[in-house]
C-alpha cells in the first residue's frame, strides 16, 4: 500500500514532527485539528470560536487531500470540559450536517490552553 502525505498552507501547522493528513487504502486519515489559524495563531475565545477554527482546519485538510467532510467515516471530538457537549453537537452539523453522519467517539481529555481537539477518516471519491 502506498502512503501520500498531504499539506496545505490553509490550514493550521502541524504543532509537532506529524503529517496534516496522510492518504492510504482508499482514506484520508486527517491529524487531530486544533484552534489555530494558518499563520500558527492560537484562537483563544469562546468555546464556539475554537470548534468552528478546529473544524475550518480539518475541512481545509481534507479539500487539500481531495475530499471534504461528507465522506468523514469516522470522527474524534477531544474536549477539555464536556459541558461543552451540547455546544459542540450544535457546531458539529453545520461542518457534517443532520444525514449520512459519520461514526463519532467524544471524550474528556486534559487539554491544555485550548478547548477541544478533532481528528477523521475520510473515504476519498
Amino acid at each position: 500500500m502506498t502512503k501520500k502525505v498531504i499539506s496545505t498552507d490553509q490550514a493550521a501547522p502541524p504543532g509537532g514532527p506529524y503529517s496534516q493528513a496522510v492518504v492510504a487504502g482508499g482514506l484520508v486519515f486527517l491529524a487531530g485539528a486544533c484552534p489555530v489559524l494558518p499563520d500558527g495563531t492560537w484562537v483563544k475565545g469562546s468555546f464556539g470560536e475554537q470548534a468552528r477554527a478546529a473544524l475550518t482546519n480539518l475541512a481545509r485538510v481534507a479539500e487539500a487531500a481531495g475530499t471534504d467532510l461528507s465522506r468523514a467515516v469516522r470522527v474524534g471530538v477531544y474536549l477539555r470540559d464536556f459541558a461543552h457537549f451540547p455546544e459542540l453537537n450544535e457546531i458539529y452539523v453545520e461542518y457534517f450536517g443532520t444525514e449520512n453522519l459519520p461514526a463519532r467517539t467524544t471524550i474528556p481529555v486534559a487539554l491544555d490552553g485550548f478547548d477541544i481537539e478533532i481528528d477523521a477518516v475520510l473515504a476519498l471519491p
